[in-house]
């Protein structure tokens, strides 16, 4: 029997919203273990006790049959009780504005009383939400998130097709939008043939990081008639320097073990990377938007060709939200002020540029949604484990 040419809207809704597999919602309650949970009706925040487990000075001792942790270091010792509003520092009792509780094996603090009977200072960072816990020579960034939304009635990755008017241009995007919040979302840079200077398709470098989702990387030189073809930028994988580079202003992205990501200007490269907490970086650029506002230097970060300058093609760029959500999109036809545009529009509060052109690719699922048109250096790309 032939198939109908007809397809219901509802098919056709269906087609353009891709949702994640059932598989990654399976686990979507849990809450990260290394993540501060901010409370959605108080406004109040708890930290996860093994956020102090970096700090020399400080002991951590669970009791299973009190469901108690004691936390002591050179300032004080404070023992709280899980479910509970009482506690003790130094003997003396206390009551708790909130209950310490314990999710997905991890128990959670009351950050403010943490502060202050055992004297860490808290410093937050808007972009995106995130903590720096110090005390003496410890000193610990970790993310924050809004604890209602770990509710686990959304998926930690949503793939949609989505259209944005920029003037008077439609543009249709391909986009990706990851919680990198969740405690099972984890970032890779990967290098074709896990070396530098190879070549290899999108989809295969996803396939053998067992990624569910994939988009092409930093530029490199393509156009060579060498086997060698170079990669440009910095590379960090895994915490190793893979790719060194000039310094230039170029945009490198970053992320930490926290899956805490950022964007800096590659002159600040080598001091974040000589601080031992850079998990993965790539360097392509130019920046599209800074703290919700469309910010192009396009010279001052030392682009000259006239294809970034000027001209309009299929473009890649990636995106941060304020609440620590990554946004992975592709387009075409777009210039890069009408890519930063889109960007805006998509959601990012930080955003920036990746190699483009027949570069570009999005792979999602075991499928592509842009294809690029050549192989490729390298990739970032999402793993859920």
């Amino acid at each position: 029997m032939k198939r109908p040419r007809f397809i219901p809207l509802l098919l056709l809704f269906l087609a353009l919203t891709f949702l994640v597999p059932a598989r990654l919602t399976a686990a979507s309650a849990a809450a990260p273990k290394a993540t501060v949970l901010i409370d959605g009706n108080t406004g109040r925040s708890f930290l996860p006790v093994t956020a102090l487990k970096g700090d020399s000075e400080a002991s951590l001792l669970w009791n299973e049959s009190e469901k108690s942790f004691v936390i002591t270091n050179t300032w004080n010792s404070v023992k709280v009780f899980v479910g509970q509003t009482s506690a003790v520092v130094n003997d003396a009792a206390v009551t708790l504005t909130d209950a310490p509780f314990r999710q997905n094996g991890t128990t959670y603090v009351p950050l403010q009383f943490l502060s202050q009977n055992l004297g860490y200072t808290l410093e937050w960072e808007k972009n995106p939400t995130a903590l720096t816990l110090s005390r003496g020579d410890f000193k610990y960034t970790l993310p924050a998130v809004n604890r209602n939304n770990l509710s686990g009635k959304t998926s930690p990755v949503v793939s949609a097709r989505k259209t944005f008017k920029v003037g008077n241009k439609y543009f249709p995007v391909k986009m990706i939008t990851v919680s990198l919040a969740h405690p099972n979302i984890h970032l890779d840079v990967v290098m074709a043939g896990n070396r530098k200077g190879r070549v290899e398709s999108l989809g295969s470098i996803a396939k053998r990081s067992k990624a569910i989702v994939a988009i092409n990387g930093s530029y490199f030189d393509a156009y060579t008639k060498n086997s060698y073809k170079t990669p440009y930028g910095y590379i960090v994988s895994g915490g190793k320097l893979q790719m060194e580079a000039s310094g230039d202003r170029r945009t490198v992205f970053t992320y930490n073990p926290n899956m805490l990501a950022g964007m800096i200007p590659g002159t600040k490269f080598n001091e974040l990377f000589a601080g031992g907490e850079l998990e993965g970086a790539l360097q392509a650029g130019p920046r599209l938007v800074t703290d919700g506002k469309i910010a192009l230097n396009l010279k001052g970060e030392g682009f000259r060709d006239p294809k970034i300058l000027k001209g309009g093609g299929t473009r890649s760029a990636l995106g941060l939200t304020r609440d620590n959500k990554l946004i992975l999109l592709t387009t075409s036809k777009a210039t890069i002020p009408q890519l930063a545009q889109i960007m805006k529009q998509a959601g990012a509060y930080q955003a920036m540029n990746l190699d483009g052109g027949a570069s570009s690719g999005l792979y999602y699922n075991g499928k592509y949604l842009t294809k690029p048109g050549r192989l490729i250096s390298n990739a970032l790309v999402v793993k859920y484990q």
